[in-house]
């Protein structure tokens, strides 16, 4: 139960023209008697789809990247899985623009849309983060093979000739910086982005076209202390009996105050 109760939908008391024209009339099917319900589920759809899309490279956009990373981080915490964030910044973009002009920048940041979707794996999530600005959630990641997949993407950019005319093409590089999210630790989008975002300026301090991964942190957790995490709450230690030879217990008389802290 929902708690709405169930109406005849008439389409001709909505005003759906701004979504039809945002959606498109082409990709909506003809409303048929009796089928408003799916008429409109449709439109919704499509309107969810263009709310999580960058329109100049059909790359998810920085709304979709949020929901990402909490759902990444979220399942890093109860999996103790490795997973890296890569944040990507093309080298040098507002001469390009300034140069040759935003049409040309435009291809240029399809066509590294394209690479860049080329060289992640089905499961990795790839989004333009904003501006020349591109963002990799890569699941999975081991620390060990971090800085490798990143210098791979590089690679792969660099090779590519983006052409802006009949008679012209640019060679185009990124800067990448990466960080691993804390293993077993419920952490915070913004302070992903963050780690991220600091090594990025690494790199482009450090000359551009080049890589700098954050060394992960060591936020696992030990066998005892995940044996600590599951174990039922009766095999928790909870006198001085129970306690561990050589281990400290307190009761409350023992805590300081906020009158006595030295």
């Amino acid at each position: 139960m929902t708690g709405f109760e169930a109406s005849p939908i008439s389409l001709q008391d909505l005003h759906l023209e701004t979504a039809r024209a945002l959606v498109g009339r082409d990709q909506l099917p003809q409303p048929q008697a009796g089928e408003a319900a799916q008429y409109l589920q449709t439109l919704i759809d499509g309107l969810c789809e263009l709310s999580l899309k960058d329109p100049l490279t059909g790359l998810g956009n920085r709304r979709q990247l949020f929901s990402l990373i909490d759902g990444e981080l979220d399942r890093v915490a109860r999996s103790g899985e490795a997973a890296l964030l890569l944040m990507l910044d093309i080298d040098h973009f507002k001469h390009i623009n300034d140069t040759y002009g935003h049409g040309a920048g435009d291809l240029v940041l399809q066509a590294i849309a394209k690479v860049l979707s080329n060289s992640v794996r089905p499961m990795d999530s790839l989004v333009r983060f904003g501006g020349e600005e591109f963002a990799i959630i890569l699941p999975a990641c081991h620390a060990a093979f971090g800085k490798s997949v990143a210098e791979r993407v590089r690679q792969a950019v660099e090779n590519v000739r983006v052409r802006i005319s009949p008679v012209q093409e640019l060679q185009v590089t990124v800067s990448i910086g990466g960080a691993f999210a804390l293993q077993w630790i419920r952490s915070t989008r913004q302070l992903w982005l963050e780690r991220a975002d600091q090594q990025l300026y690494r790199s482009k301090s450090s000359g551009r076209n080049c890589v700098h991964i954050e060394e992960q942190p060591d936020s696992t957790v030990s066998a005892e202390e995940k044996s600590l995490l599951f174990a039922p709450l009766d095999t928790v230690p909870s006198t001085w009996a129970d306690a561990p030879e050589g281990a400290t217990m307190h009761s409350a008389a023992d805590l300081p105050t906020a009158g006595n802290v030295n």
